[in-house]
């Protein structure tokens, strides 16, 4: 039976492979992996603000910000105050955030495919439901006593 430190050195070098060939990709339009994970989550659902941002991302608040201060300052983005939550910043894609994001998802899609051809279909459902599962056992563990351990 695998251990637990299996699990966690083979995703982590998943992550990394994955992560290494997709900034390659992303390279020559001048976004990193981690800003172009920003500009899909924005081409999924625009407007929504900085907070949903980092949770979407799995990322934190601060390195969120510094990304998007920078995206913005490239015209990918742009931030304004919520309707709502005088608190909040709404995000949004640009007509050029858009523009690269499309050229961008389609230049990457070698690396998706790649991905996927490992796997029959039912592995890759299989797959995504396991890492669904372990993304939220580590957010619970966050959130609980236990996770004062982690």
């Amino acid at each position: 039976m695998a251990s637990g430190h299996d699990i966690a050195m083979g995703l982590r070098a998943a992550y990394w492979g994955m992560h290494r060939r997709t900034q390659a990709r992303l390279a020559r339009g001048g976004v990193t992996a981690d800003q172009f994970v920003l500009l899909a989550l924005l081409a999924e659902q625009d407007g929504i603000t900085q907070q949903e941002l980092v949770r979407r991302a799995s990322s934190d608040a601060n390195t969120v910000r510094a990304m998007l201060v920078l995206m913005e300052s490239r015209g990918l983005v742009a931030r304004k105050g919520h309707p709502t939550d005088r608190r909040a910043r709404s995000v949004t894609l640009t007509h050029k955030g858009r523009q690269v994001y499309d050229r961008l998802w389609a230049d990457s899609e070698p690396v998706r495919h790649r991905l996927l051809a490992a796997f029959e279909p039912e592995e890759a459902d299989t797959l995504v439901e396991l890492l669904n599962r372990i993304s939220e056992t580590m957010a619970r563990a966050a959130t609980s006593a236990i996770g004062n351990d982690i």
